[in-house]
């Protein structure tokens, strides 16, 4: 079987350009949430996303660039649902358009978690973790349901032990009973959405394999 080729580690600006806008946000939709208790509940995750990175960074462990601009989506979206409450994002254009009964920006949010398996096969694929081609694209699938599942049992903790307001704006459940499985579903149709990005990259940017 032919080995993977490794992704090109992403130039030097770039990643730094995009922890700068990712500060700025920060700071600024720090000002006067909707919610302080939901803030700093939405936002703690995505910071210690944002630390990790800096860290695997600074260790020399640095992903493509592509890949930087995909995990950062979610990033950026995160927190200013943060800042908003989810369900109250300005996003009524986006639901018009499709014809949305609901604010579908967490959803779209949740489409954006799946994109971290764009980065872990990248990983893998550099270090030869993984020598089985199929198994090395269901590893990051398994990972971002993994996540999926584990992110879903933290906000029903979460809920059932804050207030009742802070509880029902950080599940951002708007009345869904099934919202926690299509949360799931978004985020490994992100990652299936990535996998498959990651493969047409492969793909077309590798030289010919015998």
């Amino acid at each position: 079987m032919p080995a993977p080729s490794p992704a090109v580690p992403a130039s030097s600006w770039f990643p730094k350009f995009l922890l700068a806008a990712y500060l700025l946000e920060f700071v600024v939709l720090g000002i006067s949430p909707a919610e302080r208790g939901t803030w700093v509940a939405e936002n703690t995750p995505i910071f210690l996303i944002v630390v990790a990175l800096v860290v695997l960074y600074l260790r020399g462990v640095r992903f493509s660039n592509l890949a930087y601009a995909l995990m950062s989506v979610l990033i950026f979206l995160h927190t200013i649902g943060g800042h908003y409450t989810f369900e109250k994002v300005p996003f009524a254009w986006f639901d018009n358009l499709f014809g949305f009964k609901r604010n579908m920006f967490d959803r779209v949010a949740h489409v954006t978690v799946g994109f971290y398996a764009f980065a872990i096969i990248e990983m893998t694929d550099r270090y030869g973790t993984i020598r089985n081609r199929a198994i090395s694209y269901l590893f990051p699938l398994c990972v971002i349901g993994t996540i999926a599942m584990t992110y879903e049992l933290i906000e029903w903790i979460y809920a059932d032990m804050s207030d009742p307001a802070a509880g029902a704006a950080f599940l951002g459940s708007q009345g869904d009973i099934w919202d926690a499985q299509k949360d799931m579903l978004a985020d490994t149709s992100g990652a299936v959405l990535a996998l498959a990005l990651y493969w047409l990259r492969d793909k077309f940017s590798s030289p010919a394999r015998a």
